[in-house]
């Protein structure tokens, strides 16, 4: 079987170290390991539309922001296709199909729609686009038969579901669709990136995020408001460096090649946390350690972005291409599916024999 791969991002804004550490750095490893066969990433306008319906310019004006932000983090369009979700209609059509083998029910207990019911206050007033959105994941990821979706955990009982309406359909139908795997951050703490403010989830509602372009400024004024160990006042307090923000970002980004650069006194991070733990050791001083670090993954992405802003064309192409290849493969599968349903009356040259056969019987 083929290894196709398929994952994306809401455009409803820029993206951040959230993104890059929970889902860009994975897709770089693939893309870079070259162990596949297809590899797609998807612009979810649509599904960033069932919570943005009032507002669909916020959506509009982050689809290309976004593709900007994957080329400059190093996303190769020569290696992956990167493609709009609205542009592919095969999408709509396969959702509509697939709604029939879930229940209202079930779709309420998914506790990933559970959770962001809560999150955006929906309470009894969801729309049924966003209910639906485990139904519209299936679609998305069916259409395009991939074996593969990187994901964080909070996404898992989404690709379960998926893995039902699968099941469903081929027991009715016969073996066309694919059953997906995910593939989830190595990392632990790189699965949900906590925001500055220590909150679970960096998110942009929240206003808690650091983003792929922000400035070296606004990265110092960002990590400087960072949540850290209430307890720790004096620097001779013996600080936490559990549920302590800045720490766990280190965890994420820091190697020991950044001690001789920025904090030579330390050999390693164990031995700073070790200080930390024991007291003496400032917040300003592990703060400014990460501003460095943090500048460093960020300033190659930010002067790429600079870079790219000069040639939007290029960017509009590599959209374009790719959502006329994803139609492409969408087309086919959604052939597939209508001819294992019985609906492909026009490209079935059966039809209207059997038709025929019929009403002789009458």
């Amino acid at each position: 079987m083929s290894e196709i791969i398929l994952t994306g991002d809401r455009p409803t804004g820029k993206l951040h170290l959230g993104h890059y550490v929970g889902s860009i750095k994975s897709r770089l490893k693939i893309q870079n390991a070259g162990n596949y066969d297809e590899f797609y990433i998807m612009i979810a306008d649509a599904q960033a539309l069932t919570d943005n319906f009032a507002n669909p310019k916020k959506v509009r004006d982050n689809v290309l922001e976004v593709v900007l932000l994957y080329l400059a983090c190093g996303i190769d369009p020569n290696k992956v296709t990167i493609f709009i979700q609205s542009e592919v209609p095969a999408l709509t059509e396969l959702t509509f199909y697939y709604m029939n083998l879930v229940t209202v029910a079930r779709l309420h207990r998914n506790p990933t729609v559970k959770s962001e019911v809560k999150f955006r206050g929906f309470e009894e007033s969801i729309p049924v686009g966003f209910l639906n959105y485990p139904v519209s994941q299936t679609a998305d990821i069916t259409a395009f038969k991939a074996t593969t979706v990187p994901v964080g955990d909070d996404q898992l009982p989404m690709l379960e579901q998926a893995r039902e309406i699968v099941h469903s359909f081929n027991r009715i139908y016969g073996d066309v669709l694919v059953s997906p795997k995910e593939v989830l951050p190595e990392l632990k703490n790189a699965q949900r990136l906590p925001g500055i403010d220590g909150k679970a989830k960096m998110s942009k509602s929240l206003g808690n995020c650091i983003y792929l372009d922000d400035s070296e400024e606004e990265i110092r004024k960002k990590v400087m408001q960072m949540y850290t160990d209430p307890d720790h006042i004096k620097v001779s307090d013996p600080g936490k460096v559990e549920g302590n923000v800045v720490f766990t970002y280190l965890d994420v980004f820091c190697n020991n090649e950044h001690f001789p650069k920025y904090l030579p006194e330390y050999k390693n991070l164990d031995e700073l946390k070790a200080h930390y733990q024991k007291g003496g050791l400032g917040d300003v001083t592990i703060k400014k350690f990460l501003i460095n670090i943090l500048e460093e993954v960020i300033k190659p992405i930010r002067d790429k972005r600079r870079e790219l802003l000069n040639n939007l064309d290029y960017v509009y192409e590599v959209i374009k291409n790719g959502t006329e290849k994803a139609n492409a493969k969408a087309n086919a599968t959604l052939k597939e599916v209508k001819k294992a349903m019985g609906i492909n009356y026009f490209e079935d040259t059966k039809f209207l024999e059997e038709i025929k056969d019929k009403f002789k019987e009458e």
